[in-house]
């Protein structure tokens, strides 16, 4: 049943190659010497420049690891877990392609080695391969190639640019590279692109670049089938004609392919930057598309507002994986997107919430215009939040609290203005007489992966901050959470002043709450920093930092 389906869409390729029609064009990004080079900024910096050109960009990210998806996965590990609308887990890369492409991705947006096997074992013991030995060629690869070719087919995009997680040479990520040589052949080369991330090294000893490694990072690729169109060259600082030259020349390339990345302040430059060596350009002639006239206004006037920003205002960013940056990615990324709305520059002071105690918290948050304390899993560093919502109260210091930080704010409210002393979430105290916070219903037994409520849920806003934010009755948000707002205490926390400012529309799951008290303190139980983009600010993030500017004063 696989393999038919599989040659019913590789006929249809060819038919379409045949008669002359446009078909979608693939685009594949690979990279080279170094992982964490940015081919996920510049896979999405060209679905951009590409959409600017007029054409429907999707885009995907193949990940060699073996597990499913990274949802089990440690934030110091893999970083933050991204969830699109339709309730995958992925890679944070994907959240730069929504932020610059402006797209809501898929599940087909993600594929994972794991996620691969699963699925070719399970076709095995359903007998759809008839039988046959299950192999990495074709069964493996054909799994790969109908998961590219289903991306495009359910987004009806022009242009499919997908990402192969990894650096070449790597032994996990050959069934992928294979998978993408073969699509080369089916689509045919006209129709398809490589593009090479590769690391350019500087000496500063000698004061010379060094491309050696590049050219035995393409020698690597080439003896797996695969000759890149251009090079993508990661520097520091701008390379010589020279060196430029001799990269095009051992890696067969045309000089004009061999293309300068280079380190930026803010990487939303990078459109600009790159089109400045005529990128998407390139890219079209060599997929023989019509280039089109590019539209960069939109973006350009994005870029005038982070240029003329002319007020600061501090963050305290309060969570457990504050070691690793990439771990509240999208949190970031949403208050610098908010940051650029209000004219402000947002620094954000990175809090270990398990290091916070009473006699130091005062410290942590001198000097702070917002609080803001984003989701997580664990009891570890609970406390900590628990202290910087009741800081946030009792100093009317901005707070906003993301999924554990709404629930954090709330187990707080319940110790301190009910006189629940013992007040928690049966996540991390199963045995409190308080369990302002409990498992969902639907969540009891679960197992652990891919199991959670998980995706775009419609809430309906009633809390003055969420009307201001939004200024509309009912949204939409994306969701990443086993337990909830318990209602058995929802009347006694209302009367005590906490006010619930949106549910689902059956006004029986509680979506955020509120403190009218305060100028400014919000939870919410969903993920609002995986809809903020640079152009158009998550509401409630960008009404989050106009009142920390208001805070400042």
């Amino acid at each position: 049943m696989q393999l038919r389906l599989y040659y019913v869409i590789i006929s249809r390729i060819i038919y379409r190659r045949e008669v002359g029609e446009f078909m979608t064009k693939y685009i594949f990004v690979t990279g080279g010497v170094v992982s964490g080079l940015g081919k996920g900024i510049t896979a999405a910096s060209l679905g951009r420049l590409l959409k600017c050109r007029g054409y429907k960009v999707a885009s995907q990210k193949l990940d060699p690891y073996i597990n499913i998806d990274p949802g089990t996965m440690s934030p110091f590990q893999h970083g933050e877990v991204f969830v699109t609308d339709d309730g995958a887990e992925t890679d944070l890369d994907l959240g730069h392609y929504e932020r610059f492409i402006d797209e809501n991705l898929n599940k087909y947006s993600n594929l994972t080695t794991g996620k691969v096997y699963w699925n070719v074992l399970n076709k095995e013991r359903n007998g759809e391969y008839l039988g046959q030995t299950v192999q990495v060629i074709p069964h493996v690869t054909n799994e790969i190639k109908t998961f590219i070719y289903n991306v495009g087919k359910t987004s009806n995009a022009d242009v499919v640019i997908t990402e192969i997680g990894g650096t070449i040479g790597d032994i996990e990520s050959q069934p992928f590279i294979e998978a993408i040589r073969q699509v080369a052949r089916e689509v045919g080369r006209d129709n398809c692109c490589f593009i090479h991330v590769t690391l350019i090294p500087y000496i500063s000893g000698s004061e010379e670049f060094k491309s050696k490694p590049t050219q035995h990072s393409v020698k690597e690729l080439q003896g797996m089938g695969i000759t890149p169109d251009i090079i993508m060259a990661r520097v520091d600082k701008a390379m010589p004609k020279d060196v430029r030259a001799k990269i095009a020349m051992f890696c067969n390339v045309e000089p004009e392919c061999c293309i300068e990345n280079l380190t930026l302040p803010v990487l939303y430059q990078c459109p600009i930057m790159l089109e400045e060596s005529n990128f998407s350009e390139i890219v079209c002639k060599r997929l023989k598309m019509d280039p089109r006239v590019i539209d960069l206004t939109e973006w350009n006037k994005m870029l005038e507002r982070i240029s003329a920003r002319n007020k600061t205002v501090k963050i305290a960013l309060c969570g457990k994986y504050v070691q690793l940056h990439d771990a509240y990615l999208s949190v970031a990324e949403s208050l610098a997107h908010a940051g650029y709305e209000n004219a402000a520059n947002v620094e954000i002071k990175w809090v270990d919430t398990e290091e916070l105690t009473e006699e130091t918290i005062a410290d942590e948050l001198d000097g702070m215009h917002g609080i803001i304390v984003p989701g997580g899993f664990g009891n570890r560093g609970i406390e900590g939040m628990i202290l910087c919502a009741k800081y946030a109260r009792e100093h009317n210091l901005p707070y906003f609290g993301i999924c554990l930080g709404m629930q954090t704010a709330v187990i707080e409210y319940a110790r301190n203005v009910l006189g629940y002393a013992d007040a928690n979430s049966s996540e991390f105290d199963p045995h409190s007489k308080h369990c302002v916070i409990d498992l969902m219903p639907d969540q009891q037994g679960v197992k652990l992966g891919g199991t959670m409520r998980l995706g775009a849920y419609p809430c309906t806003v009633i809390g003055d901050i969420m009307k201001k934010s939004y200024g509309a009755a009912e949204i939409s948000e994306r969701h990443r959470h086993r337990y909830e707002f318990n209602n058995d205490f929802r009347k006694e926390i209302e009367s005590a002043g906490m006010k619930i400012a949106g549910t689902s529309p059956d006004g029986l799951l509680v979506e955020a709450v509120e403190i009218p008290a305060n100028d400014f303190f919000i939870g919410v139980q969903y993920h609002p920093e995986f809809k903020s983009r640079p152009q158009s600010a998550h509401p409630i993030f960008r009404e989050f930092i106009a009142s920390a500017v208001k805070y400042k004063g």
